[in-house]
């Protein structure tokens, strides 16, 4: 065996536990500090004790928390984005388009909804200056915003718009 590779024997190293236990055994090392023994381990008391010695518990806590507060903020985001009071100036129709409506009184998604639910595709065609190609967008806006829109009477085709029928 060689010598001087080998760390010195404590046969008598004293453990002590967080709880006030001590005994004695064979280490490398002197003192031995451990957080539980088998005097206050909850597998030999019975009892259910947290050991939070880094604040692991606290950590964990404060990440479902942020979770909650994440998944909150989700909803809310959702809810304010298909409000029927949004502005029609949200949905980014252009100038020409959304000057066309507010100067006919249509300010906000909900009067939009209920000038379609109203009078159909009709009830947007009706007013002056405002034509398929701005119905079809606004239209589409609003179904990728989450709006739900009331049953059309008949659909507006794409097809015949851009072919300028």
């Amino acid at each position: 065996m060689k010598q001087g590779i080998h760390p010195k024997y404590y046969p008598n190293a004293v453990v002590t536990c967080s709880c006030g236990n001590t005994w004695t055994t064979g280490s490398t090392v002197p003192e031995i500090h451990t957080d539980l023994c088998s005097r206050c381990h909850p597998f030999y008391t019975g009892e259910q004790r947290i050991v939070d010695t880094e604040g692991k518990v606290d950590r964990f806590y404060k990440k479902l928390e942020a979770r909650s507060q994440y998944l909150a903020d989700q909803e809310a985001r959702h809810s304010a984005r298909t409000s029927p009071d949004l502005p029609i100036s949200e949905l980014e129709l252009g100038t020409r388009p959304q000057s066309v409506l507010e100067k006919a009184g249509v300010t906000s998604v909900g009067q939009v909804l209920e000038r379609l639910a109203g009078g159909g595709d009709q009830g947007l065609l009706d007013i002056q200056g405002f034509g398929q190609k701005s119905l079809i967008d606004i239209k589409k806006r609003l179904r990728a915003r989450g709006f739900r829109l009331p049953e059309e009477s008949e659909p507006v085709r794409e097809e015949a718009v851009a072919a300028g029928a």
